[in-house]
């Protein structure tokens, strides 16, 4: 680990963020129903998909600067009864322009189902991580004679 990310006089960005959102999240593997729409069948989000993304960006603050780079999401996700599959995925989602840019910034991933019937909730803790993999230099294109070209 780079130590030096989490010098907050080096750095002035944000560097982690924890978050409580408060409702049972739904499974995104079984939160699709067909419907039809001029004779053709679409997938859309369930009602409880749909309530909980609305849940969701009810609680979530938005940050002002969104975090970048490759991320490591830790989830403790308590549901109301046992049934829930453990699914983390329309939390990460519903994070998309709320936490970061894009889910496909989480490298690394820690999801731990618990039970809490009296308050079902998403405990969220996302923090930077060293590059995974570092960005590729751009690609020099070069002429017929092996010359780099502008």
């Amino acid at each position: 680990m780079n130590h030096d990310l989490y010098d907050s006089a080096i750095v002035e960005e944000l560097q982690a963020i924890s978050l409580i959102i408060f409702g049972e999240p739904a499974s995104k593997s079984n939160s699709r129903r067909v419907v039809r729409i001029n004779n053709t069948s679409r997938l859309i989000k369930s009602k409880k998909a749909l309530s909980y993304s609305d849940i969701f960006r009810n609680q979530c603050r938005r940050l002002t600067t969104l975090l970048t780079g490759d991320l490591m999401v830790t989830m403790h996700i308590h549901y109301a009864s046992r049934r829930p599959d453990l699914d983390e995925s329309l939390i990460l989602d519903l994070m998309q322009g709320f936490i970061y840019e894009n889910d496909r910034q989480v490298k690394e991933r820690h999801t731990y189902w618990h039970l809490d019937k009296e308050r079902p909730r998403a405990e969220i803790f996302v923090s930077k991580i060293e590059e995974i993999a570092p960005k590729k230099k751009p690609r020099q294109h070069r002429g017929k004679d092996g010359t780099a070209m502008p």
